[in-house]
């Protein structure tokens, strides 16, 4: 008892002091209009942005944004601990109706290589907002601009945005940017939208729609589809990717090796729809490589003779485009599996080419279903070394080539 009554007589105290210490912990919140922004589509706001954010790095404010179109006529730096944040708690679909924070760029047209719009520093924050660019064109040829967002150093984040219509979107591969997070962000990204390198650290990206939010346009679906990439990853040290999605690129998500080494990438639960290659792997990982799982591709993937890591698909689903030849062209050295997936139909132009034509260095196939029935399921180059087919559903009949001098483990295979 004397417990009890103890217990209750300090308790208001560690109340009071909780309350207390909850209260000091808020971020102050600086406003941009204090600074002499105004969100009139009109007034050049660059510099107002910019000493809000030079104000907040003094305590690691947050500068909130308004309701409102605020032009850009120059460029913004985020220092080190601080967040640049609009009314926006999820993205919005594409530039609606004038509403919220919304952001105008017009600095480097022409100039791709140009300064980034918004250069984010080590723990920086982008939350909220419309970025959009109004004189970008709705052309077969749309204007180069500069990358749309860079970070440089580790924890940079970018939460709740939509960035409506960027010659390219984000960049997290020019400088070192460890254990980013990328999350809820929609963007039409015309060139390239998301690229990764120098992350030597865990890098997070989720629920990324990159989706025509600005025109459903044949001429900028077409500039996409014959040159623009959705995701590009470079060094990485286990990049997670979840729930992401492209629409209508040359390749929707591109590994390749750049002056810091290949990466390691886990996927799930994500896919590049309608385009002619889904995934293109030119190197990865030796020892970690590149993994797939529950995803979606329309098309085909591309494995490279550079290619010296495995590469794993896991209950996934393939189906063509009317240009699709392979489902699968596999090379290098490394090991390529597929467990579990579904391939609905291949050779649409009626060649003769397998759904999976493999001359890398191995090959697994097991559990899978090849929905085509009479058309060749996979066909083993002179460079493959071991192979490994059991446990499929091979419709129509087993139509399976071997050119090669492996140790080939084919059967237990169902045939109707």
């Amino acid at each position: 008892m004397l417990i009890h009554v103890a217990l209750l007589a300090v308790c208001p105290l560690f109340m009071g002091q909780a309350e207390s210490s909850a209260s000091t912990l808020t971020p102050l919140q600086l406003n941009v209009l204090d600074f002499g922004a105004k969100g009139d589509r009109v007034t050049d706001n660059t510099a107002a942005f910019q000493q809000a954010l030079d104000k907040a790095a003094e305590t690691g404010a947050v500068v909130s944004v308004p309701p409102g179109e605020f032009l850009i006529k120059g460029h913004l730096t985020i220092p080190n601990e601080v967040t640049l944040e609009g009314t926006w708690r999820a993205p919005a679909r594409g530039f609606v109706d004038f509403k919220g924070s919304i952001l105008l760029a017009v600095e480097g047209k022409g100039e791709p290589e140009g300064t980034p719009f918004i250069s984010m520093n080590r723990a920086s924050t982008l939350r909220g907002l419309v970025i959009h660019y109004p004189e970008q064109i709705d052309d077969a040829q749309p204007h180069p601009y500069p990358w749309t967002v860079r970070g440089s150093g580790d924890n940079c984040s970018v939460i709740d945005m939509t960035i409506t219509n960027p010659y390219q979107a984000v960049d997290f591969g020019t400088n070192p940017c460890g254990r980013h997070l990328i999350s809820k962000l929609y963007t039409q990204a015309l060139y390239r939208g998301i690229w990764v390198d120098k992350c030597f650290d865990v890098g997070r990206i989720e629920n990324v729609h990159i989706w025509p939010f600005w025109r459903i346009s044949e001429k900028l679906m077409g500039f996409s589809k014959e040159k623009g990439i959705a995701f590009i990853f470079g060094k990485t040290d286990w990049e997670m990717v979840t729930n992401s999605f492209c629409i209508s690129y040359n390749v929707g998500f591109l590994f390749k090796e750049f002056k810091d080494g290949p990466g390691n990438v886990m996927i799930t639960q994500s896919g590049s729809d309608i385009g002619p290659c889904a995934v293109r792997v030119e190197t990865s990982q030796t020892h970690a490589g590149i993994t797939f799982s529950n995803c979606q591709f329309m098309a085909g993937i591309e494995v490279l003779p550079t290619n010296t890591g495995p590469v794993k698909f896991t209950a996934c689903g393939f189906w063509p485009v009317e240009t699709t030849g392979f489902q699968a062209q596999l090379a290098g050295t490394g090991h390529t599996f597929f467990e579990g997936c579904h391939f609905s139909d291949w050779d649409m132009t009626s060649k003769g080419v397998p759904c999976i034509q493999a001359d890398s260095d191995g090959l697994t196939v097991t559990g899978c279903d090849f929905m085509a029935p009479g058309k060749k399921q996979i066909a083993l180059g002179a460079n493959v070394q071991a192979a490994i087919i059991t446990a499929n559903r091979l419709r129509g009949g087993a139509s399976i080539d071997n050119a090669s001098n492996a140790d080939a483990q084919i059967g237990l295979n169902a045939t109707r």
